[in-house]
C-alpha cells in the first residue's frame, strides 16, 4: 500500500510525514510555497513531543504527475474550499476504484467525492496541528498525535482500511474503524463552529456566549434533520488518549480558520463549518440566524484582509442586525 496525501498542510504534512517515518511509503502532492519549501530543504519538518524530524518522501504539484497504482490509498487532506478542483484532477488522472479517505473536517468532502468515485470513505480527525511555515508543521498532540476515525461513506468498513489503520498506530496516532464515523464527523463539526470565533474575536471567544449560540441553533438544526452524533468534546473520555500540548520554542497561532487568515489564502472553511448549519436550518426549517451572520464575517475578514482577532462584540450584533434585515 501506498499512501498519496493530496493537500500536504498541516494535517495532511503530519500525518504525511509521520507514516513516512515509521516506514510506510507516502507520496505527497502539494502546492505554492510549501512544494517549493519541501523541494528546497529536501523534506517537510515536522515538530512534535516526538521531536524535530525531518521526513523525506516525494512530492509532486498535481495529480497528472503521479503514477497511479491499484494499491494506492488517497488521503484527502486539502481544505474543502479546494475539494471539488482536487476531485476533477484525479478524475483527469485517471483514477477510478483507488480508495478515497476524506480526512477533512465538515461533513461536505464525501458526498462531493461519491459523486465521482465509488469507494469513498470519511476520516475523522481530532489532531492539534499547525502550519504557517512554508516547509513546517507542527502538531501538539500528547501521548498521541490524534484520534483517527475512519469508515466507509455513507456506512460500513473494508478491508482497504486495516493496512491504513494499522501503518496509521504505528505512526503516533490512533485510528479506530468505524462504520458510523459520520456520526463522529458530526460531532466534530460541532467543535469546528467555534472555529471562526478565534480568527474573528480572538482565541477567549472560542468558548464564550457566542459559541453557545452557534452550537445551540447547529443542534437544533440536527434534531430537525434526524441527525445523530458522538459526542468529541474535551469531557469525552478518548480525548485523555490525545490532549494539546504546548511545545517549548513553538508559538501556537490558532485555528485552521485563523491560520489560513494569516497564510493570506484567500479563503476559510466557514461556508462548510457554520454554512452547514445554514444550509440544515434552511432544509428543515430552523432558524440559524448567528451561524449566518459568521458567514457574512468570514467572507468580509478574507475580502478585506482584516487581521485574525480585529473584531469586536458590536461588529458581531450589527452583522446580525443587517443580516436580518436583508442587508
Amino acid at each position: 500500500m501506498r499512501v498519496v496525501v493530496y493537500g500536504v498542510g498541516a494535517i495532511g504534512g503530519s500525518i504525511a510525514a509521520r507514516l513516512a517515518l515509521t516506514g510506510t511509503e507516502v507520496l505527497g502532492i502539494a502546492r505554492g510555497r510549501m512544494l517549493d519549501a519541501i523541494t528546497r530543504q529536501g523534506g517537510i519538518r515536522v515538530v512534535s513531543h516526538l521531536g524535530d524530524e525531518l521526513a523525506r518522501f516525494p512530492v509532486v504539484a498535481d495529480a497528472s504527475e503521479v503514477d497511479w497504482r491499484q494499491d494506492d490509498c488517497i488521503l484527502m487532506t486539502m481544505k474543502t474550499n479546494d475539494t471539488s478542483e482536487a476531485l476533477q484532477h484525479l478524475l483527469e488522472a485517471g483514477v477510478e476504484r483507488q480508495p478515497v479517505i476524506c480526512a477533512q473536517n465538515g461533513v461536505a468532502n464525501e458526498p462531493m467525492a461519491l459523486r465521482f468515485f465509488p469507494n469513498v470513505h470519511g476520516m475523522a480527525v481530532m489532531m492539534p496541528a499547525q502550519y504557517t511555515e512554508p516547509g513546517t508543521v507542527v502538531a501538539f498532540g500528547k501521548p498521541k498525535l490524534g484520534l483517527l476515525d475512519i469508515g466507509r461513506y455513507p456506512t460500513g468498513c473494508d478491508d482497504v482500511l486495516g493496512p491504513l489503520a494499522s501503518g496509521l498506530q504505528k505512526a503516533g496516532f490512533i485510528c479506530t474503524l468505524r462504520p458510523d464515523v459520520m456520526q463522529v464527523k458530526y460531532g466534530k463539526l460541532l467543535l469546528n463552529l467555534s472555529n471562526i470565533l478565534g480568527a474573528a474575536l480572538g482565541a477567549e471567544a472560542q468558548h464564550g456566549p457566542w459559541y453557545h449560540r452557534l452550537r445551540a441553533e447547529a443542534e437544533a438544526a440536527y434534531a430537525a434533520a434526524g441527525i445523530t452524533v458522538e459526542n468529541v468534546d474535551a469531557d469525552s473520555p478518548r480525548r485523555a488518549e490525545m490532549k494539546k500540548t504546548p511545545i517549548n520554542g513553538v508559538e501556537e497561532v490558532g485555528t485552521s480558520s485563523v491560520q489560513s487568515l494569516t497564510r493570506g489564502t484567500g479563503t476559510t472553511e466557514t461556508d462548510y463549518f457554520n454554512g452547514e448549519i445554514v444550509l440544515l436550518g434552511r432544509r428543515f426549517g430552523v432558524a440559524t440566524p448567528v451561524n449566518l451572520a459568521f458567514t457574512r464575517i468570514a467572507r468580509k475578514m478574507v475580502l478585506e484582509r482584516m487581521a485574525p482577532g480585529c473584531l469586536r462584540d458590536a461588529d458581531i450584533e450589527a452583522e446580525l442586525c443587517s443580516a436580518a434585515h436583508g442587508r
